[in-house]
């Protein structure tokens, strides 16, 4: 059990604070929040903020920032759950934290330098916003999922495997929406779309399964 092997402080903590950064961010942009939570049933968050992005944006960055200490949990849990370490190696969580904030913002970084370079910057703008949006969703979806694995559910391997795929649904979900969505936008720029989704969508994960699996 989880809770045996490593001490929740440390966690607790960590869910207070994505607490506050949601708390702070459905403060600072109540309309936007109220959009951006209705976003599995509705376009409308995307259409309407498409046309204001920014590349610094407030409201991204506090959920991105809930994102990430989310996934670190989510991730911290998962490696607890195989490697039994205890609760002196919370210095692994920090490191895996800034990892995936390392890998997110350079994948983001590669991906509108290659758009740029294809100029087929208008439709991967929007793809990268609506990326961006579901996976904030998925930040705040992580403080409940999380709060389950640390303080009720006895984790295991399973447990664990259905909460990523949920989120990987949603996550495809999200995908598929924005195919539908802009299909006649994709059909013009079909080659070089798809160029884009083989070499930073598909390749990066295929690698990373390779590795892991090694």
């Amino acid at each position: 059990m989880l809770r045996e092997t490593i001490s929740t402080e440390i966690y607790t903590v960590l869910l207070v604070v994505c607490l506050l950064l949601v708390s702070v961010t459905k403060l600072l942009f109540p309309k936007r929040f109220y959009d951006f939570a209705s976003i599995l049933l509705n376009y409308r968050y995307l259409k309407i903020y498409a046309r204001d992005q920014k590349f610094l944006d407030t409201f991204e960055g506090l959920l991105f920032s809930n994102l990430i200490i989310g996934l670190s949990i989510l991730g911290f849990i998962s490696y607890n759950l195989s490697s039994h370490i205890d609760s002196s190696s919370q210095i692994t969580l920090y490191k895996l934290g800034f990892a995936i904030t390392i890998i997110i913002i350079i994948k983001i970084l590669i991906e509108r330098l290659v758009s740029s370079i294809l100029k087929i910057d208008s439709i991967i703008s929007e793809y990268l916003l609506m990326k961006t949006s579901y996976k904030n969703f998925l930040g705040l979806l992580l403080i409940p999922i999380n709060a389950l694995l640390i303080y009720t559910l006895n984790v295991s391997q399973a447990i664990i495997i259905v909460f990523v795929s949920l989120l990987l649904l949603i996550n495809l979900i999200g995908v598929l929406i924005f195919i539908k969505d802009n299909l006649r936008l994709i059909k013009n720029n079909f080659f070089y779309f798809i160029l884009y989704l083989c070499t930073l969508e598909i390749s990066p994960y295929f690698i990373l399964y390779k590795l892991i699996t090694k």
